[in-house]
């Protein structure tokens, strides 16, 4: 049986994840990493992590829809079984949407879709892990400064949010007879491809986070990437039900 340590990386293509997913690998560990539509960057966030000499492979995952959590978690067995393994030790819970809706124009239609994606799909695709989940793993679930600072335009993704974290310490709660560790990263503004890539390629907006974080500048991946990883592959088990915010400083 393999004594090598396996991590599943919901949205590990890209941005955040993939940049987890590269952290995970210098560390050895082995990496089942999804994607949704975007087929070529998953597998060159696999060869990135084969390049850093770990194990890794891509399944497609559509976190906002619960009823295919249950092949999911089926393909997963199957993918642990190929690596002589029979359950999993980490679960970072990261892909996500954005959504800039304001309240005079948020529809019911997208509010829905924020909570199957960030809520709802969390909640459950964990619960479709956990039976893979060894005792003593650990989950990271992601929520964002915006939970935290209220931003116009971010009317349904900074409460659906703050949601999160209160699912986080429940979930803390749940499995603490398992042993199982479970905490919340927040990220401040990052400069990825997320939201249309709005921090990363506006000058304007990325120069209006700087002024807003004590760094003074916006984050990145690298930023992010190893807070997560370290939550989840270092000693630091007695850090749990716990709200870190990864953001430089950011002020409000």
């Amino acid at each position: 049986m393999s004594e090598r340590k396996i991590a599943i990386v919901t949205g590990g293509s890209r941005g955040i994840g993939r940049n987890t997913v590269q952290c995970l690998a210098a560390r050895g560990v082995a990496t089942i990493l999804t994607y949704n539509a975007n087929r070529e960057a998953a597998e060159e966030a696999v060869a990135l992590a084969e390049a850093a000499g770990a194990l890794a492979l891509a399944l497609p995952l559509d976190v906002g829809d619960a009823a295919s959590f249950a092949d999911f978690a089926g393909k997963v067995g199957k993918a642990l079984a190929a690596w002589g393994a029979e359950r999993f030790d980490y679960l970072a819970n990261i892909a996500g949407t954005s959504s800039a809706a304001k309240l005079e124009s948020i529809t019911e239609a997208e509010m829905d879709a924020l909570y199957r994606v960030h809520l709802k799909g969390p909640m459950f695709l964990t619960q479709a892990l956990l039976p893979l989940l060894n005792d003593g793993g650990r989950i990271v679930n992601i929520s964002s400064g915006l939970a935290r600072v209220p931003f116009v335009g971010r009317i349904g993704y900074g409460p659906i949010k703050a949601a999160v974290e209160a699912l986080t310490r429940n979930m803390a709660a749940e499995l603490g007879d398992r042993g199982i560790v479970v905490n919340t990263v927040a990220p401040g503004a990052i400069a990825t491809d997320f939201s249309g890539g709005v921090v990363r390629d506006n000058p304007e907006v990325n120069k209006m986070v700087a002024a807003h974080t004590m760094l003074g500048r916006a984050g990145t991946p690298e930023d992010v990437g190893p807070v997560i990883a370290a939550l989840l592959c270092d000693p630091l088990g007695w850090i749990n039900a716990e709200r870190i915010e990864v953001a430089g400083g950011m002020k409000g």
